[in-house]
C-alpha cells in the first residue's frame, strides 16, 4: 500500500468539500463520487496517528484503520483516496457533525452520551484502554492516595477531565486542573513542571513518554481509573456506511483468527475451507451485500494487514505489549472478537 497520504487540518477543508450524497443517495456513493475518504485523526500521537518525520507518512493504529476503511471501499489504498484530517479533542465532534470528515478514528472513547446525544454511533472497539496517571520519578509518588494537593494536566473536551474530577472529589482532595488543548501541549507542560501529574489514556501516556527526550524520568502509576474503549465514530445518518466501517474492522479481527495476514492472503486463495473461501470473497458474495467488492476483506488484509500486524508495527514500539492484554484475540483471553462471518 502507498504511504504518501495527504494530511489536512480541520480548517483546510472548505464548504466546497463534498461530503454527503445528494438527497436520496448514500454516503458510500458520495465518498466514491468524491474519490477520497476524509478520516479524522489526532495526527500527533505516536503509535496511533503521527507523521513520520522522515517520510511524511501518517503512521499509527488509528491511521491504519482509516486505511482499512479506504481499502474496503476501493479495494486498495493509494495516495489519492484518503485524506487524514488532524483534529484536536475539542474540534473532533464538530468536524464530524459538520460533515468535514466521514469517520472519526481518533482515540475516541465510546460513552453513553456520545453515542446517544451527538447524532452518532460507534463502530467496533479497536483498542481497549483505561485512564492512567503519569508522574516524574523524582516526585516519589507510588499511589493516588499520595496526590492530595497535586496539579493535574488534562486535555480539554475529553472524558479524562471528568474522570479525574470524579476521583479527586470523591477522595476529598485539594487539587488543581490545568486544561490543555492537545496532547503535544500536555506533555510539554508536564515536562516543564506546570503540573505534577499528566493524566490521559494509558496508551497515550506511553506514547508521549516514548517520544520524550527523557522517558526514564517518567513513571505511569499502576492504577487504572476508567474504561476507555476506543474505536471509529460516524454519524447515525447512514446504516449502510456504518456496516462498511464495522465489517471492515471485523475483517482485521477475523483474518487473525483464520491465520491470514498480508504476506499469505494471496496464497490462501483457491482453497477448500468454506469459511476462508467466504471470507476472501470466493463464495456467497458477502461484499455485494455491503455495496463493496466481494474481495473486500482480502483487499484490506493485503493492503493493511490483520489486527495483530497493525498492533505490532504501531503500538508495540511505544512500549505497550499486546500479549495478555484486553487487546488480544478472544482465543488468547482478550476481548477482540468478530461476529460470525456468514
Amino acid at each position: 500500500s502507498a504511504l504518501g497520504f495527504a494530511v489536512f487540518s480541520a480548517s483546510s477543508l472548505t464548504d466546497s468539500t463534498p461530503v454527503f450524497a445528494q438527497e436520496g443517495g448514500s454516503k458510500l456513493d458520495a465518498i466514491r463520487t468524491r474519490g477520497v475518504l476524509n478520516c479524522g485523526i489526532d495526527g500527533a500521537l505516536p503509535g496511533f496517528s503521527n507523521q513520520n518525520p522522515d517520510t511524511g507518512a501518517m503512521e499509527g493504529l488509528d491511521a491504519d484503520y482509516c486505511r482499512v476503511v479506504a481499502a474496503a471501499i476501493w479495494g486498495e489504498v493509494t495516495a489519492d483516496n484518503i485524506n487524514f484530517v488532524s483534529l484536536t479533542a475539542n474540534e473532533r465532534f464538530t468536524a464530524l457533525q459538520a460533515g468535514e470528515i466521514d469517520v472519526l478514528i481518533r482515540n475516541t472513547t465510546w460513552t453513553f452520551t456520545r453515542d446517544v446525544d451527538l447524532g452518532s454511533d460507534f463502530g467496533p472497539t479497536i483498542f481497549y484502554d483505561g485512564q492512567g496517571l503519569m508522574v516524574k520519578v523524582d516526585l516519589g509518588v507510588t499511589a493516588v492516595e499520595e496526590l492530595n494537593g497535586a496539579t493535574f494536566c488534562s486535555t480539554t473536551g475529553t472524558t479524562t477531565e471528568k474522570n479525574i474530577s470524579d476521583l479527586m472529589n470523591t477522595l476529598g482532595f485539594e487539587w488543581t486542573l490545568v486544561g490543555i488543548e492537545d496532547t503535544s501541549a500536555g506533555i510539554a507542560a508536564f515536562e516543564e513542571g506546570s503540573c505534577d501529574v499528566l493524566t490521559s489514556d494509558k496508551s497515550q501516556l506511553a506514547a508521549l513518554r516514548s517520544a520524550s527526550s527523557y522517558p526514564s524520568s517518567m513513571e505511569i502509576l499502576g492504577i487504572t481509573l476508567s474504561k476507555e474503549p476506543l474505536g471509529p465514530m460516524y454519524l447515525s445518518d447512514d446504516v449502510d456506511f456504518a456496516d462498511v466501517v464495522n465489517w471492515a474492522v471485523y475483517a482485521t479481527f477475523q483474518a487473525e483468527e483464520y491465520g491470514l495476514n498480508s504476506e499469505n492472503v494471496d496464497s490462501m486463495m483457491g482453497g477448500t475451507d468454506p469459511g476462508i473461501m467466504r471470507f476472501l470473497g470466493e463464495a456467497d458474495g458477502l461484499g455485494t451485500l455491503l455495496g463493496v467488492n466481494d474481495s473486500f476483506a482480502a483487499d484490506i488484509i493485503r493492503a493493511v494487514g490483520n489486527y495483530g500486524e497493525i498492533y505490532e508495527r504501531n503500538v508495540v514500539p511505544i512500549g505497550v505489549p499486546r500479549e495478555g492484554s484486553l487487546n488480544d484475540s478472544w482465543q488468547n483471553g482478550g476481548l477482540l472478537y468478530s461476529p460470525a462471518w456468514r
